[in-house]
């Protein structure tokens, strides 16, 4: 068996979240594709990076290897989910005031055709169908290198008060 190694590098979040609550949703994020915020560790993990922040609109760029493989030999569903769920999470976070976060409630991905590291670069991008003030519904498609949707999803987010900076908890 040959191994393979990957090193992930990602930088502590405590400044990116101590911003939050005094920036909007779009000014947040666009200091995060700018890199005067730190990303999310999740996208050291998953190679992807925002470059693109509207209001109710991003886009994200995700380079697939074969360290992302499930055991046939393709890009696990998982990642391209997360890319999905991510850029979800992120157009509703633009349409938000300072203080305000969300959380995904529930996400519908349809996947469309194969991904392996030569698909890549992916690109994914997300939009805000209805913004709301409690719930937020929201879409994103991911393409691969030659322009061909791969994957489609449809989510509804939760939006609630930072406070303490976690969601509110169920019962």
């Amino acid at each position: 068996m040959t191994s393979r190694e990957k090193t992930i590098t990602w930088h502590d979040v405590d400044e990116a979240l101590a911003a939050m609550p005094t920036l909007t949703g779009l000014e947040y994020l666009r200091k995060m594709a700018s890199g005067e915020l730190p990303a999310a560790p999740i996208a050291a993990h998953m190679e992807m990076d925002l470059i693109d922040v509207q209001h109710g609109l991003v886009t994200f760029t995700c380079q697939p290897d074969d360290s992302h493989y499930n055991p046939i030999g393709m890009v696990h569903g998982g990642l391209v989910c997360t890319v999905l769920d991510s850029a979800l999470g992120c157009a509703t976070h633009s349409t938000l005031p300072a203080g305000m976060g969300y959380t995904s409630i529930e996400i519908k991905v349809n996947y469309l055709r194969p991904v392996t590291s030569d698909s890549g670069p992916l690109r994914c991008t997300g939009r805000v169908v209805k913004p709301g003030r409690r719930v937020a519904f929201a879409e994103a498609e991911v393409v691969d290198a030659a322009g061909k949707v791969v994957a489609t999803a449809s989510g509804s987010l939760l939006v609630f008060p930072l406070n303490a900076g976690a969601p509110p908890v169920g019962d």
